[in-house]
């Protein structure tokens, strides 16, 4: 008998322990070899005055175990708690959320039999850096933060999981044609990263058609990479359209730390009624059990699994009259899987996990390249209620020293200085932009900066937020306003 792995275990919140005791039986008598570390995380600890969801002795046990299995939590509304996976997600390091998404026609409804896609989801920076302020009264801000060692690893986790798992073609989505510095660097990346594996075919949609894309013709994909927030939206609606969210589960990969669940929430409105589906759940534990080197009792358990849907042995979520042959619920569904261990499908396709397969590598360190970068301007966002755009213009320009002057001044990225169209909405909130010469040789310092915040508060203008404007090798590290 093999040595038992030891993982960390969290029973989750609303479903959670239902589905986790489900998977847990089903894995038991499939042979998963498990030394069991259970730890409490979710609503209760936040109802404990813990805004971060996870006590310290949870810490400890994922530092020991480095593989946590997590059902679903409950997250309480409104403000001063952080989202609890992404917390364990950045502290530990889970980079690359890989959600594969798969049909089983004709045994599960859905309108794509030939589905089988794999989402590898971007899973620490982008808007999900949760950084967010109220700067005025009518405007809030969220920063979206892409980085070229976040591009780069999660690029080629894409690539290496492709060559790994046999797949032929990897799909990048951004939205570059409007975000051109940040979606810009996360498209470039993949480009560069991309001719280092010309085995693989590389593509690259922009988001919104390519998510329609997916959505009406999934077949057209074989893994698609993409930034958190676009990632985090597409890989349900990937999973949703391959015959149910409830389905999809999901693996979060760093190189230290590994964390295995469900793509769906707790649905507490289900919890304590023997309803839910353990399956999403189920299939992050099928990648855990591959992760640890336990991948021929993921074969087993899984073929057991397929064996039961093809006998139409459904929850309630994907039965179907004429179709399944059997309504039954979380527990009697997870007693059904195991009834079966052992046998393979008849008409689906049997799952394959080989016992030498390499997992994904992960990438190499980074290595920031040396540039020459310059500070060229500054931008001052004004909180400004009582003047029209030309009369803060005006007040601005009376402020400009050390060879900056007034070049624009902006309202939610449109530019309504030096012209403004009449029908602009004009906020409380301005971006205004000071700049040396474009043909300038010159570079500002920190002094410059102060001095010009110091004239710009003697002239009775609020400044909320203060964005230095650089060049890099000469390219200038900034958009410039609608309209500019």
């Amino acid at each position: 008998m093999s040595k038992k792995v030891p993982i960390t275990v969290a029973h989750g919140n609303g479903i959670g322990p239902e589905i986790m005791k489900a998977v847990l039986f089903i894995l038991e008598e499939a042979g998963a070899q498990l030394d069991i570390e259970t730890v409490e995380i979710g609503e209760a600890i936040y109802l404990k005055g813990n805004p971060a969801g996870i006590e310290e002795s949870a810490w400890e046990s994922l530092r020991r175990t480095k593989v946590f299995f997590k059902a679903p939590i409950t997250t309480p509304q409104g403000g001063g708690v952080k989202s609890l996976n992404v917390t364990v997600r950045k502290a530990l390091g889970l980079y690359a959320n890989v959600r594969p998404c798969v049909s089983y026609a004709p045994f599960i409804q859905t309108k794509h039999p030939n589905m089988d896609v794999v989402v590898v989801r971007e899973n620490e920076e982008d808007l999900y850096a949760g950084i967010e302020h109220r700067q005025t009264t009518d405007v809030m801000q969220c920063l979206k933060l892409i980085t070229r060692p976040g591009c780069e690893r999660i690029a080629r986790y894409a690539f290496e999981y492709a060559i790994a798992n046999d797949r032929k073609k990897v799909t990048c989505f951004t939205k570059d044609n409007i975000m051109k510095m940040t979606d810009g660097l996360f498209h470039e990346v993949f480009e560069e990263i991309a001719k280092e594996y010309p085995s693989i075919e590389p593509e690259h949609w922009i988001v919104d058609i390519g998510a329609a894309k997916l959505a009406d013709t999934p077949e057209a994909f074989d893994v698609v990479v993409l930034p958190n927030l676009y990632g985090d939206i597409l890989s349900d609606v990937a999973a949703q359209i391959s015959g149910s969210v409830g389905l999809a589960g999901s693996a979060n990969i760093g190189a230290d730390y590994a964390m295995f669940e469900a793509i769906h929430g707790s649905a507490p409105r289900r919890a304590g009624q023997d309803l839910a589906n353990p399956s999403g759940l189920f299939f992050g534990a099928m990648m855990m059990l591959v992760h640890i080197g336990q991948a021929s009792i993921a074969r087993r358990a899984h073929n057991a699994w397929l064996k039961t849907i093809e006998e139409g042995i459904h929850t309630y979520d994907i039965f179907e009259e004429g179709l399944s042959t059997k309504k039954v619920g979380t527990q009697d569904f997870a007693k059904a899987v195991a009834q079966r261990m052992g046998q393979t499908p008849e008409k689906l396709p049997a799952a394959h996990y080989s016992e030498t397969e390499e997992a994904a590598k992960h990438p190499p360190a980074y290595k920031r390249p040396k540039v020459e970068r310059k500070c060229v301007g500054v931008d001052m966002f004004v909180h400004c209620t009582t003047s029209t755009p030309e009369q803060l213009g005006k007040q601005l320009q009376t402020c400009e020293s050390d060879g900056l002057s007034l070049t624009m001044i902006a309202t939610r990225g449109m530019s309504v200085w030096p012209q403004c169209a009449e029908v602009t909405l004009c906020t409380d909130h301005f971006q205004c932009r000071f700049q040396l010469p474009e043909d300038s040789k010159d570079e500002i310092g920190p002094e410059v900066i102060i001095a010009l915040l110091n004239k710009l508060h003697q002239a009775g203008v609020e400044i909320v937020k203060t964005e230095n404007l650089y060049t890099f090798n000469g390219e200038e590290g900034f958009t410039r306003g609608q309209g500019q």
